[in-house]
């Protein structure tokens, strides 16, 4: 399970490096310098302020709990891309009834993750990708259950959300990410376990002038 999740947070990352691109190149276009490079977003300003500029690390685990607003667009992007749409089977264990349907001792049980995650009654906007919804801790008390919940939650959890926030935050912090044309990334899924993107990820990025140097000594 853990090795699962492991593997999922890779992916995930990857999905969320494309959501983050997406929102930080419509923050740069709002925040020019006058015929300059763009300003870095809010995902990038925290972790500069953290590492220092120009940079003399790159980002650790030590730096994550400081990073608040990362943990929103990992928290955002698990909501719409969970690592796994349906979680791992479980049986009931006694007759019950839910939601007025009658649920018989020793049914299969599939938790319907992706469908949770996307539900109009419980979330505003639930098809759009807004980090500030988790902003001060709001909505964590909802249903974001992407490695499950209670006594069989995946135990790789910390760590998944762990490597995500590093993978994620590493790459904000070295490059400057833009789309390859002007055209919105393709954010389909196709069928899966793990829901892979249908069109495989093409994104442009450049070292960013604060990491030049860093980067030629790694």
């Amino acid at each position: 399970m853990a090795v699962d999740a492991m593997f999922g947070s890779v992916a995930v990352a990857l999905l969320a490096v494309v959501v983050a691109a997406a929102a930080l190149r419509r923050w740069r276009r709002r925040r020019r310098r006058g015929g300059g490079r763009p300003l870095p977003g809010p995902v990038a300003l925290p972790i500069d302020a953290c590492v220092g500029q120009p940079a003399a690390r790159l980002l650790e685990a030590a730096d994550l709990p400081k990073l608040h607003y990362l943990r929103c667009v990992v928290m955002e992007t698990l909501r719409l891309y969970p690592p796994v749409p349906l979680l791992a089977p479980h049986e009931s264990s006694a007759d019950c009834v839910v939601a007025g349907f009658h649920v018989p001792q020793g049914t299969m049980l599939l938790v319907n993750t992706f469908a949770i995650h996307r539900d109009p009654q419980v979330w505003d906007e639930p098809e759009a990708f807004i980090p500030d919804r988790f902003a001060d801790g709001k909505n964590e008390e909802k249903m974001v259950i992407p490695f499950g919940m209670g006594r069989r939650r995946c135990p790789g959890e910390n760590l998944g959300m762990q490597m995500v926030g590093l993978a994620l935050g590493t790459l904000i912090q070295c490059f400057d990410w833009e789309r390859v044309g002007e055209e919105l990334v393709d954010m389909r899924e196709c069928s899966g376990l793990t829901m892979p993107k249908e069109l495989p990820l093409e994104a442009l990025y450049q070292p960013r002038a604060s990491m030049v140097d860093l980067l030629t000594k790694i």
